[in-house]
């Protein structure tokens, strides 16, 4: 076998072994529960967001200035919310949807 078959071959197996992670089930299980908890954690913080969105509108080209403490309650609240140790709860919480 030529040097050049042998990469060939080597790839199409990283390929292979590549796409089986993108397409298991479990990936895709685990992204959507992943969407769903970004969007309840989007409704959590709904009241920051709109207060900073508002400050925006009034603030125009400003609102890196004048909304600081508008976006650092968004941050704060998103920090709570969406962090990686809620995520592992609400995963846990929702165990059995993984698993089918």
């Amino acid at each position: 076998m030529s040097t050049s078959e042998k990469d060939i071959t080597d790839k199409g197996k990283v390929k292979d072994a590549s796409r089986e992670g993108r397409l298991s089930f479990r990936n895709f299980a685990e992204h959507q529960l992943r969407n769903e908890f970004k969007e309840e954690s989007l409704k959590k913080c709904d009241l920051q967001i709109r207060a900073f969105a508002e400050c925006g509108k009034q603030e125009g080209l400003m609102v890196i200035f004048r909304c600081r403490e508008f976006q650092k309650d968004v941050t704060d609240c998103m920090t709570i919310y969406n962090s990686d140790e809620q995520f592992e709860l609400y995963k846990q919480k929702h165990a059995p949807d993984l698993q089918k």
